[in-house]
């Protein structure tokens, strides 16, 4: 039973200072947080700031990083939030030593990401490793759907976009005219703050995006159709006809399936014969073809085989279908596109694609506007390669060499199967399936190009099935972590280098948390490499 309460006096004025350090306990995680960024090189955003001129003195940038850090760490990415909470939080009032940096003043700072995030990444990573972290022996490749800062209303098509840019054209030239007759000629008013200049500005980029890929559309095509004129051209000049392309596996399934039934049959009509000519019959009678376990399983090859070419027909057709329909592009982020998403549906956004260590940590990153995966597999595993060395270089554990790399079915190509760089498994189809496949001993291999047939006999082993089920625990924890964790789900800038700069300053943000969550990163460590 409590004595009494405690007397609530909100008028005593403190008779001595008040000590920051006294606000939040000792092994508060926030201490780590600023200790670490002291250790960090944050030289690339000092140099784009610049002191002595007239006015008031400026905020220190290592405090805004940190400012940062604390707030992606905790899920807030939104600069009035930010703002808000440096007046009524108790850790960012600590970051922030009392001051309270406006929204502005957050959202100015946030921009110099796209110059600055990168060379940040890269110290976090150097950090991690002298911690003991960056295990390279096995990498997933993965990518993810991010939100952007823009609405999938706002996309228009070329139509859409010439109309828009029309109008908006004779709104500035009414506005110029009304200037003119209120000020005269040659002399302008104050500034509209809701001028659309910067509106217009987003409508012209977004159509000459669109112009240059229908242009290198038509080009493309053009050059397809060349290409199959002179290989005609040179069929009717008695010339070789062109190499073949990927066998077509429905009619290797029914090649195989005919093959076991004669084999069958003539097994069955030697026994008969023999049975004929008086010599004992042996083992149990025979069943028709149709029941015997070898005919069977070639039987069901057939059906996935034509299930698999029924599914390609059907996505050409959506393919041409999609070709029809008019592109589009954003008026309020002209680099962002719609991705599709697991599920169903769409998202106006972009692609990221990610390199993750076996012990979490994203070795490599890069925001791409592609809904599809596959170009970027050589690009980014290079990144990661660099970045693995690095490592290394800087007391990190091994020895700086990726060992494998596993990678879904979105980057499956001849190309990336045999392109420079570290052993690879790139999946053939849905993990499920090719385990499968290995079960009855169907032959996944059937029906493909040889590298990627190579590859599906190899992930048909054990070896190859035990290492690729490490792809989407090594893979897809970091967009969990990134997206359910730490709520990061929606970019807050507009454009393709102001994104790739958050998205980068976002994944250097959660290696930090992973050295903290995972006990790398503590106070004993910290002092040791102060020291």
């Amino acid at each position: 039973m409590a004595k009494g309460y405690r007397r609530v006096d909100r008028d005593q004025p403190f008779l001595l200072p008040p000590d920051m350090r006294q606000w939040l306990p000792a092994d508060h995680v926030v201490w780590l947080v600023m200790e670490a960024v002291r250790l960090l090189d944050t030289g690339a955003f000092h140099a784009r700031r610049r002191t002595g001129g007239a006015g008031a003195a400026g905020y220190d940038p290592d405090m805004m990083v940190t400012l940062l850090v604390w707030a992606y760490a905790n899920g807030i990415t939104s600069s009035r939030r930010i703002e808000r909470l440096c007046q009524q939080d108790v850790a960012f009032r600590v970051i922030c030593a009392g001051h309270v940096p406006d929204h502005v003043t957050v959202a100015r700072f946030r921009q110099q990401f796209a110059e600055s995030a990168a060379d940040l990444f890269a110290q976090v990573l150097v950090l991690c490793a002298r911690l003991g972290m960056g295990q390279v022996g096995t990498v997933a490749l993965d990518g993810t759907k991010i939100a952007a800062n823009a609405s999938a209303g706002a996309n228009r098509t070329g139509e859409g976009l010439r109309k828009l840019a029309a109008d908006l054209a004779a709104r500035h030239a009414e506005a110029d005219r009304q200037e003119d007759d209120l000020f005269g000629k040659g002399r302008r008013g104050d500034d509209d703050p809701g001028s659309p200049h910067t509106r217009a500005e987003r409508v012209a980029a977004a159509l000459a995006s669109l112009e240059a890929e229908q242009a290198a559309r038509e080009k493309l095509e053009r050059d397809r159709a060349e290409q199959a004129a002179r290989a005609a051209e040179a069929v009717r000049a008695g010339g070789p006809a062109p190499a073949a392309g990927r066998r077509d596996g429905t009619v290797v399934a029914e090649a195989r399936l005919a093959r076991e039934i004669a084999a069958y049959q003539a097994k069955t009509a030697a026994r008969e014969a023999g049975a004929a000519a008086g010599r004992p019959r042996s083992g149990p009678p025979p069943v028709p073809a149709e029941q015997y376990c070898r005919v069977a399983r070639a039987r069901a090859a057939l059906e996935r085989a034509r299930a698999r070419e029924a599914a390609r027909a059907q996505r050409a057709a959506g393919d041409a279908k999609k070709k029809e329909e008019p592109a589009r592009r954003n008026v309020t982020d002209p680099d962002s596109r719609l991705m599709p998403v697991r599920g169903g549906g769409f998202i106006q956004g972009y692609n990221p694609q990610n390199v993750t260590s076996e012990d979490g940590l994203v070795l490599a990153t890069r925001l791409t506007n592609t809904p599809n995966d596959v170009r970027w597999f050589e690009p980014v595993t290079a990144a990661a390669e660099r970045a693995a060395a690095m490592m290394a270089a800087a007391g990190g554990p091994g020895g700086g060499k990726i060992a494998m790399v596993l990678a879904d079915a979105g980057y499956l190509s001849g190309h990336n199967l045999t392109c420079p760089g570290p052993d690879r498994l790139i999946a053939v189809g849905k993990r499920r399936d090719l385990e499968e496949t290995a079960k009855d001993g169907t032959g996944a291999a059937e029906g493909h190009a040889p590298p990627v047939a190579a590859m599906a006999a190899r992930l048909a082993t054990e070896d190859g099935i035990a290492a690729y089920r490490r792809r989407s625990h090594i893979g897809e924890t970091f967009h969990g972590d990134l997206k359910h964790n730490m709520g990061i789900r929606r970019l807050s800038v507009r454009g393709m280098p102001r994104a790739s700069g958050e998205w980068t300053f976002a994944a250097a943000v959660r290696n930090l948390r992973k050295a903290i969550t995972s006990g790398h990163l503590t106070a004993s460590t910290l002092a040791a490499l102060a020291g």
